[in-house]
């Protein structure tokens, strides 16, 4: 090969290999650049955000229930714990039957039951009662208790004397009231203390489903 020959072909050598290194140069710019994009990306997208604005703090729970719609007074630790005769039973049922299941209104229950009035009082819409405890009726002497239960005249009178119409709660329970036997009776206090016509309220405000409860340590008698 002639010396201008060789000259010309290491001339055209240079420049091939020259466009190759500028072109491994460009594509070795544009991978970094691709892989500097891709790490901003990645770090963008897995920043955790912001939080956003704080919870508002939580009501108090409903589970909480005041004071004036819960049973109240001494002889409520005597009602059942569970069961068809505990405060919750006692509100799924109208109330003689509510009554019956009570072992503290057992004589009540044979009162009401000698009386006929087990349905009145069931399908009574709004009630109040002054549910005499057993021994309110065993502070009566035994031949009279014995004598009243045989005559369902005088009995009828003596329960419904018991009982009033409309549901009276704690804040509404003092003062005059008609019973079912068309009398008054007068219930005085108030807060957790009540007395009527001097019984006094032993456990109050016990709910059954068509009527409010206050159970008590005296049978009161109308006058009759």
């Amino acid at each position: 090969m002639n010396t201008k020959l060789r000259t010309r072909s290491l001339g055209i050598a240079a420049l091939a290999l020259t466009a190759s290194m500028s072109l491994a140069a460009c594509g070795s710019e544009s991978d970094t650049d691709s892989t500097a994009s891709d790490a901003t990306t990645s770090e963008t997208s897995e920043a955790p955000m912001e939080s956003e604005s704080p919870m508002e703090s939580e009501s108090p729970s409903d589970d909480a229930s005041p004071a004036a719609d819960a049973p109240f007074g001494a002889a409520c630790s005597q009602v059942p714990t569970s069961g068809e005769g505990s405060v919750e039973g006692m509100a799924d049922d109208p109330v003689a039957t509510a009554a019956s299941n009570n072992p503290l209104l057992s004589t009540l229950v044979t009162a009401v039951g000698e009386a006929g009035l087990v349905d009145t009082l069931n399908s009574a819409p709004e009630i109040t009662v002054f549910a005499p405890i057993n021994d309110a009726f065993a502070a009566i002497p035994k031949k009279d208790l014995n004598a009243l239960l045989k005559d369902k005249e005088a009995l009828t009178t003596v329960l419904t004397h018991h009982v009033v119409e409309g549901r009276l709660g704690p804040d509404a329970v003092a003062g005059e009231h008609e019973t079912l036997a068309g009398d008054m009776i007068t219930v005085e206090g108030s807060g957790e203390d009540f007395t009527a016509e001097g019984a006094t309220v032993v456990c109050g405000n016990v709910q059954t489903a068509n009527a409010t409860v206050y159970l008590i340590d005296q049978v009161m008698m109308p006058q009759m």
